[in-house]
Order: C-alpha cells, then structure tokens, then sequence
C-alpha cells in the first residue's frame, strides 16, 4: 500500500497520510539542515537566560497539546541522561494541564524556557499558555518549534525579543488529520537542540533516515500480523520509549475513530494492572530500549504475555537484535541510537500499524472522524481570564 500510485490511495481517502508518513527520512535531512542554520542565533538566544539565571537552574519546560505534547514526553527522559542538567531542569507539561491550572505549574520567580511545539501554532492552549506565562513569571523565554511560518505562535512571536522560533520543514505541516512528519521533526529539533553529549548529528541523522526507510519495507511484516483478528492493541516502553508509547497508540486511536481500543504503559508499569486489559483478540507491541539494562525489561514483560499466551502476539519493535523469543519487527543500522533519536524510525513503525489498521476497519485515513467532531486543530475551546 505505502507504494500505491496516488489514484489508488485516493480511493482509500489515504493519499496525504501515507505521503506524510514514508516522506519523514528526507524531512529529517531538512531538518537537520534548519538546525545548523539556526544553531549560533539559537544558542545566543538560549545564553541570555542562562545570564539572568546566575548560577541557579532555569527550567525548561516542553508543551504542546496533544501529539505535540508528546514530543516533551520522549525529549525529557532522552535529555535528564543526555542534556546539561547543571543548567537546566528539564519537564514536560501539557498546555492542556497549565492552562487549567497555571499556578500548579509556572513559578513567578523560577526563571523558565518554555518550549511550545506545535503543528498549526493556532490551538487555542498553546497561544493562552505562552500569554499566561508572560503574566505569572518574572523571566521567561520562549523557543516555539512549530511547523506553519502563518500561525499565531509564530506571527505573534514576530519582532519579540524574549522568542524565539524556529520553522519546521514545509512538509512537516501535516495537511491530512494525524501529525505525522510534524511530530518527528519537532522531537529531533529539541534532541539536537539540548543533548550535549551526542553531537555526531550527522551520522546520527543518517543512521536515522536509513532505518526509516527500512520501517517503510517493513510493511509486508506490519500487513501479515494485522490479519489476525484483533479489536485491542497495547505499546510499551521505557525511558524516552515510554513516552513514544504515548504517541502510537493515539495514532491508532485517531486513525481508526476508536474502532480499535488502545492502551500504552511503561514495560514495569503494565504488570500494575493495566496488563488486565489484554485478551484474545490483542496485539502487543513493545519498543526495545538500545540501552543494554533496560531492554531487559523490555524483553521481560514481552516473554511473560507470551508465555502467559493471554494475546494474539506480542511483538518486539527494535534495532539490531535482541534476546527476545517472540516476533520481532527489526531495524538495522551499525551506528546505534540513542532511545531519543531511535523513537522517530520507531514512531514510524506505529505509523504504519495505525494506516494499515485504519483500512482494515473500513476507515479514512485523511479525514478519520466520522462525525467531524474531532479536528486537525481542535475546537471548541473557551480560554478564561485569569483573575
């Protein structure tokens, strides 16, 4: 499917997503290339904080709404081991979850970088919680990292010199339903931005484009499991895998309209109940961390729901190799990824589950709500004066 012509993806109401999701590769090419050409403007900018800050911490906190949210849950993990923890504290906190509740999360006299990630820069949380922020907080900065040089992230940060954006590539700005390219683009632009400890972007990148390209082939592999009969899929990781997990089972749930139930967990959290969830008519898949400890539970709770023989499959999504028994979907490169920088080929495996899924069960992948009750840029929101 992911090499039909455009006419026939057309019927399937499938072109845009599919497009979106196999163009990534060449998207993080470009994406690298926006970086080195914002990298000294971009760390000049990130010094004049770090200069009212002295030598206490600035906090950096990573938001968005929705997917774009979950871009701060993969960075945070990936930079509390890889970024300069001296200097910043790192977190990862919805706009949904500030603008409800601001005072919960913004500090007045906490100096703060607020990261917003977003595909449109309209949703109205994102826009409420960068003007909240201005209003709580004595000093803060803001990098937007958004796709859409038109939206109102961008356009308002314009002349300001407290902001800085930076634009994704073009065709990151997913015009189908799903963020896909958005999504990727914008993790690797906070990766390369502060992780201070893998700075061979280059080879990185490339180990990356090469095991994009190598989930598309694997589409064959995707297409057999998903002709079990299944009506419940449930991901797992850990570390910045955990976060991922986020990730892909919102683009099954948004793909499908909910036909197919979802659920994600860490691979220790599962066991704490969640793991009832599982039946006879569930796939498993499980991200396996490229940290040597780690994959061990990740492999672990992957052989118990085999032995236990309680799901369809549980099916391991890694690079290189593994101890795991079961199924595998594998990628392979010699130069291994760091989990961060592993989540983007790893995002597009879920990707393609979420597409191939979203056929089987007679869905359509660029407008997938049936209703129009969900939106590409959500709706319905009333932002209310702080007091």
């Amino acid at each position: 499917m992911l090499n039909w012509t455009e006419n026939e993806l057309k019927e399937l109401h499938a072109h845009i997503t599919t497009k979106e999701i196999t163009q990534q590769p060449e998207l993080w090419q470009e994406t690298l290339a926006i970086f080195k050409a914002n990298e000294d403007k971009l760390m000049a900018f990130l010094k004049q904080l770090d200069d009212v800050s002295g030598k206490g911490k600035t906090r950096v906190i990573f938001t968005g709404a929705g997917t774009s949210a979950y871009v701060g849950d993969v960075l945070r993990p990936h930079l509390i081991r890889y970024g300069n923890t001296q200097k910043y504290q790192f977190e990862a906190i919805p706009t949904t979850d500030i603008l409800s509740s601001p005072y919960s999360y913004f500090k007045e006299d906490e100096p703060t970088l607020l990261v917003s990630f977003a595909r449109s820069g309209n949703s109205p949380e994102s826009v409420a919680t960068i003007e909240l922020a201005d209003k709580i907080i004595n000093n803060v900065q803001h990098l937007i990292i958004t796709c859409a040089a038109e939206g109102k992230l961008a356009v308002n940060a314009t002349g300001d010199d407290q902001s800085y954006v930076v634009l994704m590539p073009e065709r990151s700005n997913d015009q189908g339903f799903a963020m896909t390219g958005s999504f990727s683009c914008m993790t690797l632009t906070g990766l390369l931005a502060f992780d201070t400890v893998n700075k061979n972007h280059d080879e990185l990148v490339s180990s990356m484009v090469d095991l994009g390209r190598q989930a598309i082939e694997l589409e064959d592999q995707i297409a057999s499991l998903l002709e079990n009969d299944f009506d419940r899929v449930v991901y797992l990781g850990s570390g910045s895998l955990s976060g991922l997990t986020r990730e892909a089972q919102l683009k099954l749930l948004e793909l499908t309209a909910g036909k197919i139930t979802t659920v994600f967990d860490s691979s220790l959290g599962f066991r704490h109940g969640p793991k009832s969830f599982v039946d006879s008519k569930t796939l498993v898949f499980g991200f396996i961390s490229n940290d040597e400890y780690t994959k061990q539970y990740d492999v672990d709770i992957l052989e118990e729901i085999k032995i236990n023989d309680i799901a369809i499959k549980a099916v391991g999504v890694l690079q290189n190799d593994s101890t795991y028994s079961g199924e595998q979907l594998v990628l392979s490169n010699s130069i291994v990824l760091p989990d961060g920088f592993l989540a983007l080929p790893f995002v597009m495996v879920g990707q393609i589950i979420s597409l191939l899924t979203a056929i089987k069960v007679g869905n359509k992948p660029d407008t997938p709500s049936p209703t129009g009750t969900v939106n590409r840029v959500v709706q319905g929101v009333t932002v209310h004066e702080l007091p």
